[in-house]
């Protein structure tokens, strides 16, 4: 970690997380997230199928009209 110690990083920390907000910073961790994940859907080959073909899964096509759940 360089000459920084761990209290320096958690200070930095802590004042990036009072900037941005845990909620934008956990939005832009998901965006992130599937940014890479497009990328390595990108970069696979034409002739690979979807793993989901080669399991035999199926496919619910839908849509979703609030993201909150509902306890059941």
């Amino acid at each position: 970690m360089g000459s920084f110690s761990i209290w320096h990083w958690l200070i930095v920390l802590l004042v990036v997380a009072l900037i941005f907000g845990t909620k934008n910073l956990r939005n832009i961790g998901s965006d992130l997230g599937g940014a890479v994940k497009g990328f390595k859907e990108g970069m696979r080959s034409d002739d690979e199928t979807p793993k989901q073909l080669k399991d035999g899964g199926r496919t619910i096509e839908g849509e979703v009209k609030d993201k909150k759940t509902t306890d059941v």
